[in-house]
């Protein structure tokens, strides 16, 4: 149902009124026979004039929010009136969508316009295009509706409310051929909420201090206490804020052309702003750091990096960045291990693959066998011992194994390299201690009957590969 309803009118009223109709009844008999008169059709071209003056009328009430100022830029209202009273109402809707158009670039550019081109087109081809204020023509309307919404340049119900207007504009406007009837109820209310969700509507407090938050970070460079209260307003922020404001700062810290003063002050929030990003959101910077890369967009792409690394956020890169740099982590840590001082310099390794493993201990496929078999290696140590700088890592690794890693460990000792190191007793002792590890993650009958066989062995565990029964059980299929 319309906001907008007719008002009642008095008898004077009546009086202008039936004037107005005549007016526009004796304006359109003259069009029509313009259009006979050289053979063009002059039937079902103007809306009825009950259905103008119906808009007409309204305007007065629509229009009263607006001032001078805003009154005397709004060109567009003027051409909506005008072919309103003309009776071509699709044409009108045409112009009231040019002129909310108008309106929200004139919001979008007042605001922050590369935080804005990061958000409307993130890390697409169209971003390397979108420069300046004359640029934002590029960006279609149902993007410029969606990132006005996210930024907070438009409420959710306001974002709604013009997304219909914008599909009765591509549907029912003189832009497309159609047959839709509009009345001019609807003209008016369109224009009402265009003025209401667009035109006079101030943003709201989290739009408005994200905006003095970007323009400081673009200034100066932010003091402790700047950061402090940055971080109060992230812990404030509604997720999906949070998330838009992330996409804005990775998008300032990747620009080729940003400042060192806006990089130092990313550096500074970005950690403080990271617990409030979603996992979705995360996982898009890997994303678009692995098509900077594949682009040889070398300067995103090293940017984009350093970002991912300073929150140890490596576990969100694509799964073939990841393979290939968990296969050079596990390279690494195997040297060390083999090394001189292995008991002080494996932490290093370790603490970089369980970065890239991440929390969830997600291994790609490429690299999942390597990684359990170095895993449970350095566990068990080189004879000597164990690294004790790297231990906590490695029991917090060996935790995230699934049941399918747990049976591959389990089966390491039937390898000559493993079952050599478990002739010492210190490296029996972290056996024992990583046979307690996988129990709870073995799900199949085959691996726990294994399992259960390994634990009533008498010998040592270096003779585990010679017994031939539990030889058997490790080959066996599941």
């Amino acid at each position: 149902m319309s906001d907008i309803v007719p008002a009642q009118t008095t008898s004077g009223e009546v009086a202008a009124t039936a004037n107005v109709l005549t007016d526009l009844q004796r304006f359109e008999m003259v069009v029509r026979a313009q259009l006979s008169q050289v053979g063009l059709p002059a039937e079902q071209v103007f809306v009825d004039v009950s259905e103008r003056h119906t808009m007409l009328s309204n305007m007065s009430g629509v229009l009263v929010g607006l001032d001078a100022d805003m009154l005397a830029r709004s060109h567009y209202i003027s051409k909506m009136i005008a072919a309103s009273a003309v009776g071509l109402f699709d044409a009108a809707l045409n112009y009231l969508w040019d002129e909310l158009v108008n309106e929200l670039r004139r919001r979008v550019a007042g605001f922050d316009l590369k935080y804005f081109y990061d958000i409307a087109a993130g890390s697409s081809d169209l971003r390397k295009h979108l420069k300046d204020e004359s640029d934002l023509s590029k960006v279609d309307d149902a993007n410029m509706l969606r990132a006005s919404r996210e930024i907070g340049l438009l409420t959710d119900v306001g974002f709604q409310r013009l997304d219909h207007i914008r599909f009765m504009r591509n549907h029912a406007s003189a832009a497309h051929p159609n047959q839709v009837t509009l009345t001019g109820l609807d003209l008016a209310n369109w224009l009402q909420i265009c003025i209401r969700e667009v035109i006079t509507t101030p943003p709201d407090t989290v739009t408005a201090t994200t905006g003095r938050l970007l323009a400081n970070i673009k200034k100066d460079r932010l003091d402790t206490d700047a950061v402090r209260d940055a971080a109060v307003f992230f812990d404030q922020l509604p997720r999906d804020r949070a998330d838009t404001l992330a996409n804005g700062l990775f998008g300032l810290y990747t620009d080729p052309d940003r400042s060192p003063i806006v990089a130092d002050n990313v550096r500074m929030l970005w950690p403080k702003l990271w617990p409030f990003v979603s996992e979705d959101t995360r996982r898009s910077y890997g994303l678009r750091h692995a098509r900077a890369r594949a682009s040889a967009e070398t300067d995103i792409a090293t940017a984009a990096r350093e970002l991912i690394d300073l929150v140890d956020a490596a576990a969100y890169l694509t799964e073939e960045v990841r393979a290939v740099e968990i296969a050079e982590a596990l390279e690494a840590l195997v040297s060390a291990h083999d090394g001189m001082n292995n008991f002080y310099n494996e932490a290093a390794p370790a603490r970089r693959l369980a970065e890239l493993v991440g929390d969830q201990g997600t291994v790609p496929a490429p690299v999942a066998a390597p990684y359990i078999r170095t895993v449970a290696k350095v566990f068990l140590g080189n004879g000597y011992g164990v690294s004790w700088a790297a231990l906590p890592i490695y029991r917090d690794l060996l935790q995230q194994f699934d049941g399918t890693a747990a049976g591959i460990a389990l089966r390491l000792f039937l390898d000559p390299v493993y079952a050599s190191v478990l002739r010492t007793d210190k490296a029996r002792t972290q056996w024992s201690e990583l046979l307690d590890i996988l129990e709870p993650k073995l799900t199949s009958n085959t691996d726990r009957t294994l399992l259960a066989a390994i634990r009533e062995f008498t010998g040592t565990p270096d003779q585990l590969h010679l017994d031939t029964h539990i030889k058997k059980l490790a080959t066996s299929a599941p």
